[in-house]
């Protein structure tokens, strides 16, 4: 189980957006950026549309800790890298198209492919 309820898990992963904000190293929260988001199964993804140099990713990833805000939820999290599985970003791919395919095809191919298996995240609830 990965600590997300399932209304959480709901709320979340049928919102259309997600707002994300790393910790600074004072324990700060950062601005809130604007970000889409998946759930799969009991998980949340986000990825950086914009490549692994996108500074929102980059203090992400270094953090490893922030606070999102979605659906009506508001929760401080771990920020995790979930590794390079083929399985996993295939479905993360289909998800990605499953929500967000009414957007136009060419911003929906910033976020799903081979180029962002290494600007993906996972999203754990801190308990």
């Amino acid at each position: 189980m990965s600590g997300w309820t399932n209304d959480d898990l709901e709320a979340i992963g049928d919102a259309e957006e997600l707002r994300i904000a790393s910790r600074r190293s004072d324990g700060s929260l950062r601005p809130y950026i604007i970000i889409w988001v998946v759930r799969h199964g009991d998980e949340l993804y986000v990825r950086s549309a914009y490549g692994p140099d996108n500074p929102w990713f980059v203090r992400a990833r270094r953090s490893g800790s922030g606070r999102i805000a979605a659906g009506g939820v508001e929760r401080d999290v771990r920020i995790i890298d979930p590794g390079t599985d083929a399985e996993l970003h295939e479905a993360l791919d289909a998800a990605y198209r499953a929500k967000y395919g009414s957007h136009p095809p060419r911003v929906v191919a910033t976020v799903v492919g081979p180029q962002v298996v290494t600007t993906t995240l996972r999203l754990d609830p801190v308990p």
